[in-house]
């Protein structure tokens, strides 16, 4: 919905309304039985959808006789200029919502709050618009009704207030159908047939299965269920409708996320048809790069190939010592048209989703690990971009073309370093000297421009799980960075500021992937954290990437680098999707935008039809519709984007819960990861698992928390820990369901500088700012 400017802030009282308000005001005056400015009468149909019959907006404006004739012709020359669309007694502006909607609850914000969906829409109506749920009923708040998670419910709709917030905000009527037919819980088996079903939630109640209906399911197995019958008294009784297997597998848990963040991970019928129709591309509007050597270098369990590369020396006299760099991107804007059942459930999904042994995919496998899939030795359609640099890294230009194109090699991230490294085998022999060499040249130039533009080198191990054949947990590791994971990167994010430059510079519409440069309030807390370590951060708000870097730097090979790391990281803003581009902090780029993984991001497939269009490529460009909603696509996928990682992130935790919940009582290194009032934080670094200590469990003394310091240090001994710390703990409770760890610190806590000593009597701190100063004592006897 297309928002009209706002007038002055407020309403304003006119004599002879009994006391209503009037639609906000703007410079025309308004006179109270007269019809007021078309823009002031669009705005009240806007926010006052429960008045927008022409009976109410007579009413709300004080118009009588002619005048009310004179509305009624004038609503209808809205209608007839597309303006407004009537929808049995009211009006609303086209792709609004009525004042009362059904809805269905589908997903979560970043906040935990639930967004709601039409539960009607029509396919040409463009993005159903999302509706932020209001769970408060207001003077009556324990008897409004609460929805959940796959709840369709009847919703009074509010327009939205504030930018940046969902189109509406809702409030729950009535909820309509509890989704009860798709429970999971874990079945545990009773003496003579039959048995229970435990909850895989705190929230979540037991209940009853007969024998007839366990499904062969064991005890332990995580299971589908429906639920056949809720009565007042006695548990509540299911059926089970689907054994997913042992709660302690990678594929249960995985499961439990997919539900709990409610994932869809099931196309639906319309959605395989379509995809099994699709054929190969056509070379209409395409240029023949068949012959050009591209490679792909991914993981080397990758699936899907949505990128290639190929480098070579630039032959020009005018940029001696230059090179071309090629990037190949796999053409999904052919097969993913807007509207169509495979676009409509790309966006619902927003991006793929990534677990230690499964895909939940945006797209299905016939697009994204065939037709799309930039495949050894097949034809694929592509999007390229072909950019030249100097010999000092600096892009000299770029241009975009749509081909189709042939994969030399599939390689993997390993295999194409040990080449490099003097180990090539069979598949990168032959290549060594035409493409790979000519490929890392490429890089070592782009490098020199990458470490010139400074961006944040925060680089944080990444924890992989393998698995056994069982789907348990085998071990955690930490894979080496490679010059070809960097080679990759660099290529992609050179072909991803291509594609905002050309955009820009054709004033297309487009999504930027945004990233904002820390709050002044973050600035803060780090600056005094940073402090305490006898480093310095500049004051102001035009923080650059280069400032992080020098700390980071000051840091290096220092007892508390680790620690300096985890700070500045938490100091740094999130990044997002957004129309409106703000530039992206952490890369230090000014224009920046995904495009190259358009097989698991809507993001980049956005980006691929914006360049479509503007560059007259053919089939499959971006629409007027999808321009005019970038807004609620960009908030979308920004949700969905955080709601994969949630999911993904809770599933490594259980994972690695249910392989330590044998170990109850045993040992570990640990590292204290984060500390709060409440206690702390500890990472098993071997495992990647994260436990915690409660305050009242760490000893006798009274531990204070000190914010500045990221420290709890004890009043009497002044002994403590700080983020960072390497200490010595006990396992003590594992609850796998939770994906939970609490740990029992066994190591002596360290010696608190003076600085946080100092403190505890006067309650100030150096320089006579007050500090926080919360800490419980332990109960007599605990340690």
């Amino acid at each position: 919905m297309t928002k009209e400017p706002r007038g002055r802030a407020g309403h304003d009282r006119r004599p002879g309304r009994a006391g209503r308000d009037l639609p906000p005001a703007d410079d025309s005056p308004i006179i109270h039985g007269v019809i007021p400015p078309r823009d002031v009468l669009l705005r009240f149909i806007s926010e006052h959808p429960e008045q927008a019959s022409k009976r109410e907006i007579a009413k709300a404006f004080g118009l009588k006789g002619e005048a009310r004739v004179e509305l009624k012709a004038l609503l209808k020359s809205f209608e007839e200029d597309g303006l407004l669309e009537k929808r049995r007694k009211s009006l609303v502006r086209p792709g609004a919502l009525p004042p009362v909607t059904v809805l269905d609850i589908t997903t979560r914000d970043v906040d935990g709050e639930l967004i709601g969906r039409p539960a009607e829409w029509l396919d040409d109506a463009g993005v159903a618009p999302a509706v932020l749920i209001r769970q408060s009923g207001g003077p009556r708040k324990d008897k409004a009704p609460v929805a959940g998670l796959g709840d369709r419910v009847l919703a009074k709709i509010f327009p939205a207030k504030e930018r940046g917030e969902p189109a509406y905000t809702g409030r729950v009527i009535k909820v309509l159908d509890k989704k009860k037919n798709s429970g999971m819980g874990v079945f545990r088996s009773m003496a003579g047939g039959g048995g229970r079903i435990m909850p895989i939630d705190r929230r979540g109640e037991e209940m009853e299965v007969d024998a007839e209906f366990t499904a062969g399911a064991k005890d332990g197995d995580l299971v589908e269920i429906d639920v056949v019958r809720m009565g007042r008294y006695g548990l509540p009784r299911a059926q089970i409708k689907g054994v997913i297997g042992s709660v302690a597998s990678e594929k249960a848990i995985s499961m439990i996320a997919i539900h709990a963040h409610g994932i869809p991970y099931i196309f639906p019928d319309a959605v395989i048809r379509e995809a099994e129709a699709a054929g190969p591309a056509t070379m209409s509007h395409r240029e023949d790069w068949r012959s050009l050597p591209l490679i792909t270098i991914d993981p080397a369990d990758a699936k899907d190939h949505d990128d290639a590369v190929f480098a070579e020396p630039d032959p020009s006299p005018d940029n001696p010592g230059g090179v071309i760099v090629t990037v190949a991107i796999a053409d999904v804007s052919y097969y993913v048209r807007p509207k169509s059942a495979l676009d409509r459930e790309a966006l619902k999904r927003g991006n793929s989703v990534y677990f230690p042994d499964r895909v939940v995919p945006m797209l299905p496998e016939r697009i994204s690990n065939d037709l799309c899939s930039l495949k050894e030795g097949v034809d694929r359609p592509a999007l390229a971009v072909r950019m030249v640099f100097s010999h000092e890294g600096r892009k000299a230009s770029h241009t975009f073309h749509r081909i189709m194109m042939k994969s030399a090699a599939k390689l993997s991230y390993q295999q194409a370093q040990a080449a490099i490294d003097g180990a090539p085998d069979d598949k990168t022999g032959p290549i060594l000297e035409t493409i790979l060499k000519p490929l890392w040249q490429a890089y070592r130039i782009m490098t020199v421009g990458r470490n010139r533009r400074q961006p944040l080198e925060l680089d944080m191990p990444e924890r992989k799980i393998l698995l056994k054949p069982d789907g348990t947990v085998d071990r955690v590791f930490v894979p080496p960075r490679l010059d070809a994971h960097k080679l990759i990167e660099e290529m992609m994010i050179q072909a991803n500021v291509a594609a905002a430059e050309t955009l820009e510079k054709k004033k297309q519409a487009l999504v930027y992937r945004v990233h904002d440069a820390p709050s002044l309030a973050k600035q803060e807390v780090l600056r005094e954290f940073l402090q305490t370590l006898d480093i310095s951060l500049v004051k102001g708000g035009n923080m650059r990437s280069n400032h992080f870097n020098g700390i980071l730097a000051k840091a290096k090979d220092k007892p508390f680098e680790q620690m300096v790391s985890e700070m500045v990281l938490r100091s740094q803003s999130q990044a997002i999707y957004s129309p409106e581009n703000i530039g992206h902090f952490g890369l230090n780029l000014m224009k920046y935008a995904h495009f190259t993984s358009p097989i698991r991001r809507y993001a980049d497939l956005i980006v691929h039809r914006a360049l479509v269009g503007s560059l007259g490529l053919g089939e499959g460009g971006i629409t007027p519709d999808e321009e005019a909603v970038l807004d609620d696509i960009a908030a979308e996928i920004s949700t969905f984007e955080r709601r994969a990682m949630a999911a993904e992130r809770d599933t490594v935790d259980r994972l690695i819960a249910h392989h330590l919940a044998g170990r109850i009582g045993e040992e570990f290194d640990g590292r204290v990861s984060g500390v709060t009032k409440a206690g702390l934080f500890v990472t098993l670094p071997e495992y990647g698992a994260d436990g915690f200590v409660p305050i009242s469990l760490l000893g006798r003394d009274y531990y204070i928390y000190d914010e500045a310091h990221q420290a709890l240090s004890g009043e009497k001994t002044g002994l403590g820990y700080r983020l960072g710390d390497e200490v010595r703990v006990r396992l003590a409770e594992a609850v796998p369901l939770a994906g939970s760890l609490r740990f029992d610190v066994i190591s002596e806590g360290r010696k608190m500088p003076t600085a946080v000593r100092s403190f505890h009597k006067s309650g100030r701190r150096k320089g006579g700012a007050p500090r926080r100063q919360l800490g419980t004592r332990a109960p007599r006897g605990k340690r």
